[in-house]
């Protein structure tokens, strides 16, 4: 569905009476902000992809998946060494992530810690 039609369908609902003003305000308001879906905007959000500093065991890959996807980070890792247990691959991806994918930085940490005790 389109843009144009989400609006549309959202104007719909607000002259039936299923949608007050400030409800609808809100949902366009959300329906304006979403992030395209183009190929420069998915790869804009994996360069978000960091390892962790301060959730880390070894390198810090597992820690900086879990931040990266909402996941717990007990998840990655049991991914992870089930891949390696059932064909070593969960090395390889470890071993290649820790090398490719950048340490988060003070920065990053900072931001992250503060925008935590806001929420």
């Amino acid at each position: 569905m389109t843009l144009a039609q989400e609006l549309e369908n959202l104007e719909q609902l607000r002259n039936r009476g299923s949608l007050n003003d400030a409800e609808f305000a809100q949902a366009k308001a959300r329906l304006l902000q979403t992030p395209s879906d183009t190929p420069l905007a998915k790869a804009s959000a994996l360069n978000g992809l960091r390892r962790s500093s301060t959730d880390r065991w070894l390198g810090g890959v597992c820690g900086g998946l879990a931040s990266f996807t909402g996941l717990d980070t007990w998840i990655w890792r049991l991914a992870l060494t089930l891949l390696l247990i059932l064909g070593g691959t969960g090395f390889l991806v470890y071993v290649l992530m820790w090398i490719l994918v950048p340490l988060e930085s003070e920065n990053e940490i900072r931001a992250l810690s503060n925008s935590a005790s806001r929420g």
